[in-house]
């Protein structure tokens, strides 16, 4: 019986520019190698918390080094037993997660088979993609519709954006009217054929909120996604109540239970689980049945590396709740593609899920080498991690 015998964690990325996108400079990979050599790879998220994330894994790789890669629930359970912390550690869960994925990887090519067979088969062959991450450097309505149109031209039919600039928590009237000029803009200069998703990054408290939604209603959004702060619930059922935007959320949701309660108490209408953060794809997989049942459709979060991406579009390609995909294939920086030797290729707003085995990727692994990193992140105390870059701006 084959065994887990090593697990590699990696720090790559390249030095971001002071300005933004902070969270684009580093990816954290993890390559677990079985007993008998087969290779498996995952990844975590870094945001901002790159050393602890990777201090995480090195504790999670006590349970698993040695466990059976086929034993996902039993290597969580085994996990969630010895971690007092893990319903509401992200630095936890995101660990685990890439653990999670990485077993996937192997399972797939000890089987010879691509991921999706294993949970549930090809319910699609392509998947649909949003662009995110596009409007670096927009700041202007200009700036957003111009940019906008090129990404339509490539093929893409959504396109998700942050228009509010450096406002947090509260928004004045020249800020709602500065938002709304940069939605018009991108709708217009699209001729209204791409669907707008709109970012609020979970920073706006309820009445600020309710404000932009009542402001940004006439442009029938797919969805605002994160409209108030994570942690606000209550500010959450206050604009469920006040307004009939379509919401999207759940990029922040550490555990199916968290899942349970946001469709229980009707806070969503689209659910945006992150396969690197809620527990890989074993829990991932569980939210969309969870998410089925209330009829509510997936739109994984998937915003930061191209492990993640190959694992989120694998779980997509067998959901039968699929909605949309996040993507960030074209705003990449080269060495990212590059890792994968550059599959899971988009073309006219779409990918194509391959079928080679496991997560159907192969790494360069001099790339490892070549964009090694260490230390903590760039901080920059002017803009916040999450600023797509240059955009933090009024």
């Amino acid at each position: 019986m084959t065994k887990i015998k090593q697990a590699e964690i990696f720090q790559v990325g390249e030095p971001a520019a002071a300005g933004g996108a902070t969270w684009a400079g580093n990816s954290i990979l993890l390559k677990l190698t079985t007993s008998d050599g087969m290779v498996g790879w995952g990844e975590a998220v870094p945001t901002l918390r790159v050393q602890p994330v990777i201090q995480s894994l090195h504790e999670v790789a006590r349970v698993y080094v040695g466990k059976d890669p086929f034993d996902t629930e039993k290597n969580i359970h085994e996990w969630h037993r010895h971690d007092f912390y893990l319903p509401v550690s992200f630095e936890s869960t995101t660990a685990l997660s890439a653990f999670d994925i990485a077993c996937w990887d192997l399972m797939g090519k000890y089987l010879n088979t691509p991921v999706h067979r294993l949970t549930g088969g090809a319910f699609r062959s392509s998947v649909k993609l949003y662009a995110n991450g596009w409007y670096d450097g927009c700041v202007t309505p200009e700036q957003f519709g111009t940019r906008a149109k090129k990404y339509a031209k490539m093929g893409y039919t959504a396109l998700k954006f942050d228009p509010f600039g450096n406002y947090y928590d509260y928004i004045d009237e020249k800020g709602l009217e500065r938002a709304y000029e940069r939605v018009r803009a991108v709708r217009d200069y699209t001729n209204g054929k791409v669907s707008l998703l709109i970012e609020h990054h979970g920073r706006f408290n309820p009445t600020s909120a309710i404000m932009i939604a009542r402001r940004l209603r006439d442009f029938d959004p797919l969805f605002m996604e994160e409209p108030v702060h994570p942690d606000n619930m209550r500010g959450l059922k206050k604009y469920r109540n006040a307004v009939d935007v379509r919401v999207a959320l759940g990029e922040r949701l550490l555990t199916k239970e968290q899942v349970v309660f946001v469709l229980q108490n009707n806070l969503a209408d689209f659910l945006q689980v992150d396969l690197t953060n809620i527990g890989g794809i074993t829990v991932a997989k569980k939210a969309a049945s969870i998410a089925e049942a209330y009829g509510v459709e997936m739109a994984f979060h998937n915003a930061f590396g191209p492990v993640q991406n190959a694992a989120t579009i694998q779980l997509d390609a067998s959901i039968p709740n699929f909605l949309i995909q996040e993507s960030f294939y074209d705003c990449f920086p080269k060495w990212k593609r590059s890792l994968i030797r550059n599959a899971y290729r988009v073309t006219d707003g779409r990918c194509n899920v391959p079928d080679k085995p496991g997560l159907s990727i192969e790494i360069d692994e001099e790339i490892l080498e070549t964009h090694k990193a260490s230390g903590q992140e760039p901080f920059n105390p002017s803009e916040p991690v999450w600023v797509v870059k240059d955009t933090w701006h009024p």
